[in-house]
């Protein structure tokens, strides 16, 4: 069997590039997809893995990316990363450009990049038996909490999309993979949602016990992309131990309590 090649979408910062390292380490030829070229020119010379510099919001990039893709080699697994938040305010006060923006990346980009690749996804299946489509959303997809507006909206929309490409591939040997991350402390995720405030961003984790790192997310990807061709987990939530729902996060370190037992 030939190497296998894998796309990851988001690949110049937090989980995606450490899935494009996770996917190397496993040997896998990999194909990282950002905007910023100087950043994944960085990571290519890091690891050896070929890089697509395209705006997911632009259906001639997503085409430039199908056609890069199609002349050279083939796809075995696509990682639908990239992603974001904007905002943390209600509904009634959040910034319509926010709520549009986070629908552009969060559904419209996943959709045109699943489309566009899902032919290529299929000619992949004779190199290893399955071929798969992993989407990377969010706790936020399937809890609401205050503040969450806008990404609530959006990410329970990547879900859904989700679960309804699922039951369409039913019958092709095609895995569809939801990974949904809790709280995970990557470089830019807070930083983009608080517009540059770095102090608001890096207040999120303030005293919380072990959140999560990008390499956690990639590794739960990896590991999901290599289980036996018929083995399909379908929803993977993530979530730090100090972490019971989008809004409730314990601070300070974690301990036994007494029980009226002891």
């Amino acid at each position: 069997m030939s190497v296998l090649r894998a796309v990851v979408t988001g690949a110049s910062s937090g989980i995606g590039e450490a899935t494009v390292r996770a996917f190397r380490a496993a040997g896998w030829d990999v194909v990282g997809v950002a905007r910023r070229e100087e950043r994944l020119r960085a990571l290519a010379e890091e690891t050896g893995a070929s890089v697509f510099v395209a705006d997911l919001t632009q259906q001639a990039d997503v085409d430039a990316l199908r056609d890069h893709l199609e002349q050279t080699g083939p796809v075995h697994a696509l990682v639908n990363n990239a992603g974001g938040a904007k905002g943390l305010d209600s509904v009634e006060d959040s910034d319509l450009d926010d709520w549009a923006w986070m629908f552009e990346v969060n559904v419209l980009a996943l959709k045109r990049v699943t489309s566009a690749l899902l032919p290529l996804l299929r000619r992949g299946v004779s190199g290893r038996g399955v071929a798969d489509i992993v989407n990377v959303t969010s706790i936020a997809g399937h809890v609401a909490y205050v503040g969450g507006g806008g990404y609530n909206a959006a990410k329970f929309a990547a879900h859904a999309l989700t679960e309804v490409l699922r039951l369409e591939l039913n019958g092709e040997p095609l895995r569809v993979i939801e990974v949904a991350p809790g709280m995970v402390k990557t470089e830019e995720f807070a930083l983009v949602r608080f517009g540059g405030d770095r102090e608001r961003a890096e207040a999120v984790y303030d005293d919380v016990p072990d959140p999560l790192v990008a390499d956690d997310i990639a590794a739960v990807i990896v590991d999901a992309v290599l289980k036996p061709r018929h083995v399909d987990l379908d929803l993977i939530v993530v979530k730090p131990v100090a972490q019971a729902a989008p809004y409730r996060v314990a601070k300070g370190a974690l301990e036994v309590r007494s029980g009226s037992g002891d």
